[in-house]
């Protein structure tokens, strides 16, 4: 048992330990919001910001206008953080012109972000934070595929090439879609009829398949495209503040159940290709035994 006295005097020493205990978090945090600069290289310029927030207060509702008021004060070159992350912002024509174009090897890269991690696990094209050569190679493959496509074309077909044929069907059919509603209901809202044909356009080119309008496969895939555009532009806390990953998110399951969703519809079309690749190879090599029999009428060979 504590007398009064020892207790008196545990007192002070459990506030030094809480006070001590404080000090310690919050020198943490602060040199944990002020990102190390390589040796050589100096910080740009910027507004002071909050620990563990960063600048997020400061950017408000309308960030491109707190971005070009902040500009006017500290240039065109500055740096802004958002959580514990540090952004370098850009203004003013010609420094974006020696950025992107210029300097564009220096540029070309992606943040790494948590949430890139979880798209295609981590191994997306678009979202990544890799500009390498494995990069590159998978880039110049996407080009090399997009550019046949839009050369090439059917013998049979009056288009240029495939792409000129899939746009032009596409868009006798939404005149065709129009002309039926307004003989009808006499108004409609063209949003949605104009981005199920763009996104039948885009299956043609990467899967080699047109669906119906009505098609439930592509109206999901649809809605799917919005609510990911939805939940990519609102942000994701949890890629400026590291500590937010290991707490519960509401936003952020929504994100990993659309990313799942958009993995299972993508796998279930390149199963489908390894399959019709499968029979075309198949039917291949019997038309090759075929007429190899036909070379040796006198017996089997």
């Amino acid at each position: 048992m504590f007398s009064v006295s020892e207790l008196r005097m545990s007192i002070p020493a459990m506030e030094l330990l809480l006070a001590a205990t404080i000090f310690c978090l919050v020198l943490w945090v602060v040199r944990a919001s002020r990102p190390q600069v390589p040796k050589g290289l100096k910080r740009p310029p910027g507004p002071w910001g909050w620990p563990l927030i960063g600048h997020a207060l400061t950017l408000g509702k309308n960030p491109h206008l707190s971005l070009a008021r902040l500009s006017e004060r500290y240039g065109d070159v500055m740096q802004i953080r958002i959580g514990s992350t540090p952004v370098v912002v850009l203004s003013g024509l010609d420094t974006i012109r020696q950025a992107l174009v210029r300097q564009a090897d220096d540029f070309k890269g992606r943040p790494d972000l948590y949430s890139f991690t979880l798209i295609s696990d981590g191994q997306s094209m678009t979202f990544n934070p890799d500009s390498g050569p494995v990069w590159a190679a998978r880039r110049r493959l996407a080009q090399d595929a997009l550019k046949s496509f839009s050369v090439a074309s059917d013998p049979a077909s009056s288009s240029s090439c495939y792409l000129e044929e899939h746009v032009r069907k596409e868009a006798e059919y939404l005149i065709n879609k129009f002309q039926e509603l307004m003989a009808g209901p006499g108004h409609f809202d063209p949003y949605r009829y104009v981005v199920v044909s763009v996104t039948n356009v885009i299956c043609a080119m990467c899967f080699g398949q047109r669906y119906d309008h009505d098609n439930q496969e592509l109206l999901d895939l649809v809605d799917l495209n919005n609510e990911f555009g939805e939940v990519t532009a609102s942000g994701n806390p949890a890629d400026f503040i590291p500590v937010l990953q290991y707490l519960p998110n509401s936003a952020m399951d929504n994100f990993k159940e659309l990313t799942r969703k958009f993995s299972v519809f993508t796998q279930k079309m390149v199963k489908e290709h390894y399959k019709t690749f499968e029979e075309v190879q198949a039917g291949e090599r019997q038309v090759g035994q075929g007429s190899k029999w036909c070379q040796w009428p006198g017996g089997q060979r």
